[in-house]
């Protein structure tokens, strides 16, 4: 069995670093996916409070239902999104546990890139979606 030394704890420190890194992508994802689970079933009530209007001859009968179909696909899209970010977030933490074991670690910008754009996507879908009545 071999000894360990005080040269073992940096790569420890690195390791467990790397695992709070690849924890706070997971959060983001299932955050991703949740919001996109509220999305689309928002979609979905607003549906069924125009089916309910147009069926009780109410003065709201003519609802449009064309921003649901926008945002059953957006929430959709999302739920999809935070899956992928998760799996690349998963291949991210590997490839960066073996950059920490063989001492070769280089920073990595594509998946901050990912997500940057994903949120300013986000951003600009609700800005527009809620900016036309």
């Amino acid at each position: 069995m071999a000894k360990k030394t005080v040269n073992d704890l940096p790569k420890k420190t690195d390791h467990m670093a790397n695992e709070r890194t690849f924890l706070a992508w997971i959060r983001t994802s299932v955050g991703i996916m949740a919001f996109g689970f509220v999305v689309e079933r928002f979609a979905l009530f607003i549906k069924q409070i125009g089916f309910f209007f147009s069926t009780q001859g109410a003065a709201g009968s003519n609802i449009s239902t064309a921003h649901p179909t926008y945002s059953s696909i957006f929430g959709i899209c999302l739920v999809g999104v935070g899956a992928l970010m998760g799996l690349f977030s998963f291949f991210n933490y590997k490839k960066v546990e073996k950059q920490i074991e063989s001492n070769t670690y280089k920073s990595s910008v594509p998946l901050a890139a990912v997500l940057t754009g994903v949120v300013v996507v986000m951003g600009i879908f609700l800005v527009v979606y809620l900016a036309n009545p």
